[in-house]
């Protein structure tokens, strides 16, 4: 995943070289690079001390298998699995256990309350928190906040994140992970739709 001569998009998308969608791409070669950096610095980064490469894919795999069954989470979820295969499958099960169609949340503004939606929340139970440790849960807790209710992510639900031995560094890369996951499946499904039409 640290290779940079490989563009994730590509992969996860299915472009090949010289199709017209990569000569698509290659239009935008500053938007092509800094969607690879942006990959590179999540994934593999000069220092995951405080917030480990493993625990990083393994949020990966649950984030976007939490949202879709598609090339994107298995892309994530077998990273996730040559790397910590046992709590892999636990995560993985997970997500697709508690995967919904979001998003959700309470809207307080004049105009909007008659647009809030109620859908589950997610806790890690007792036994995921055994398998996959406090930590990693709180973190799979906070991923599912921010991709079904992120209008309702509270400076509570950073303690929590804290107590569980976060640091700010690490919830702010956390964050950022997850919105990034979003951006890139999207891009990454769009593509493939594309793809599908050209060769109709």
């Amino acid at each position: 995943m640290s290779d940079t001569t490989v563009d994730i998009i590509d992969e996860l998308s299915g472009v090949g070289a010289d199709t017209a969608l990569d000569q698509v791409r290659r239009r935008r070669p500053v938007t092509r690079e800094q969607l690879q950096a942006s990959h590179d610095a999540l994934f593999a980064p000069l220092d995951d001390a405080e917030f480990p490469r493993a625990e990083r894919l393994l949020i990966a795999a649950f984030a976007t298998r939490l949202t879709a069954d598609d090339a994107t989470a298995a892309y994530y979820a077998d990273a996730a699995a040559d790397i910590d295969p046992a709590r892999a499958s636990v995560v993985i099960a997970e997500a697709a256990g508690h995967s919904a169609e979001g998003p959700f949340g309470r809207y307080h503004e004049a105009g909007l309350v008659q647009e809030s939606t109620d859908g589950p929340r997610y806790a890690a139970g007792e036994s995921v928190v055994e398998a996959i440790g406090s930590r990693l849960a709180a973190g799979l807790d906070h991923a599912h906040l921010l991709v079904y209710r992120p209008r309702e992510a509270s400076g509570a639900d950073l303690d929590e994140l804290v107590a569980s031995g976060w640091t700010v560094d690490s919830i702010v890369t956390l964050s950022q992970l997850v919105a990034f996951l979003a951006f890139q499946q999207r891009v990454a499904a769009g593509l493939r739709v594309l793809s599908a039409e050209v060769a109709a």
